[in-house]
Order: C-alpha cells, then structure tokens, then sequence
C-alpha cells in the first residue's frame, strides 16, 4: 500500500498538463513528500472550471472498520474495490481528481537485516521523475481527523487515490497492489470526464515498460 510519494515539479507544469483554469495553493515548495492525513496536491472539477488545489490524504473510514466511536479519522489512502457502495458515491466526475507525483513508495518484504526495519524503495517514470497522476476521488467531510492526542474537529476536504494488482516492476517488492497511474493529458482527460464505465477501465497497472525502480527523490533546482 502507497503511504508516502513526491511531489517534485513547478505549478505551471501541473497547470498545464491538466489543463487547469484555478489555482489555490499559493506557492507550491520545489519539493513535496506527502504522508497520509498530511495535505497534498490534487487538480479537480469544479463549478468554474478545473482547481488545482491542496486537500487531505485519506478519504473517510467506511464506519465498521473505524476502531471506536468518537475517535479521529485517520483515513483510507488507496482504495480497491470500487464496486463498494461505500466508494461507489464517490465516483461520478464530481468527485473525481487527479493527484499530482514524480515518484511513490513502496516497503519491500524483508526487513533489513541490521536496522530490523523494511526497506523503503522508489518508483517514478524514468530516472529523471517526470510528472505523472494517479487518479483519485475527492470530498468534502464533517468530522474528526488526526489523532487521540492531536485531533482536528471540523470541515475536511479529503482526497485518495485508486490502486490495482502490481505490475512486473512493483510485484517483487510489494506484490499486492500498486497505484492506479495516467500518464498522458488523454487519460487524464478521460479520468475527470467520462461516465464510469469508460473512466474505470483505466483501474488496471500501469504497463512495466513504462516504470522503474530510482533512487530517493532529492530537491531539483527550479
């Protein structure tokens, strides 16, 4: 499961890639490292056209798998089973978005053998970590984030993204799933626009040609 990715490029080029008419982020920092329930970068539609604009990672907890009545939210980063009726309300093109990244995470399966912890390993594009989106949902929720000692009460606009079964690249470090990802304007342009059927076809991995294991991301000159 995707818990941490980069964001590593300049507004304008996620403007123009998605073809976004606002912008409410203010300034974007030259480099990004989004964790769950931490705000990160999202382009959706809107009334007025397509935002570009900074939501919270985890979209709300289905209720039987939240641990206690009362207690904060911490959220669901990557969803699955879009056949849930919990997701399914969240699917039409006013809930979806594409999420800006240069490169995901993924633990790989042995601990090391020194540190006793996962090894943390890198996925982008190609070496150089172009942009490219994961297709997400969006919405707008009443209620408590965060943690027992830190809770957030109020409004939250929330964000997460689609996974699906690993590729050839992905598997052997974590064979479970990977994030849904577009890589061209069209995909992108079919994700925020067509009717489900159409939109849902692009749940599928990503072609292992077109991945690569890097290193972690560093801060680029702008």
């Amino acid at each position: 499961m995707c818990n941490l990715f980069n964001v590593s490029t300049n507004q304008q080029a996620i403007r123009e890639f998605v073809s976004a008419t606002h912008d409410s982020i203010g300034n974007l920092e030259p480099l990004i490292e989004v964790y769950p329930d931490r705000p990160g970068p999202v382009v959706r539609n809107t009334g007025s056209g397509r935002e570009l604009a900074m939501l919270t990672w985890g979209m709300p907890t289905p209720v039987e798998y939240l641990k206690a009545p009362g207690a904060p939210d911490t959220g669901v980063t990557n969803i699955r089973n879009t056949a849930s009726l919990w997701w399914r309300k969240w699917l039409g093109v006013e809930h979806r978005c594409v999420v800006p990244a240069t490169a995901f995470s993924e633990y790989g399966q042995r601990p090391d053998p020194v540190t006793k912890r996962k090894p943390l390993h890198w996925f982008a594009l190609d070496q150089s970590q172009p942009l490219f989106f994961f297709a997400g949902i969006w919405t707008s929720w009443e209620g408590m984030r965060g943690s027992n000692r830190t809770p957030r009460p109020g409004r939250h606009e929330l964000f997460a993204f689609l996974t699906t079964e690993a590729n050839e690249v992905v598997r052997p470090i974590h064979p479970k799933a990977m994030p849904v990802i577009l890589t061209s304007r069209d995909e992108v342009e079919t994700w925020l626009t067509a009717d489900w059927p159409e939109a849902r076809a692009l749940q599928r991995p990503l072609p292992s040609g077109l991945l690569e294991v890097v290193e972690r991301p560093a801060i680029r000159a702008a």
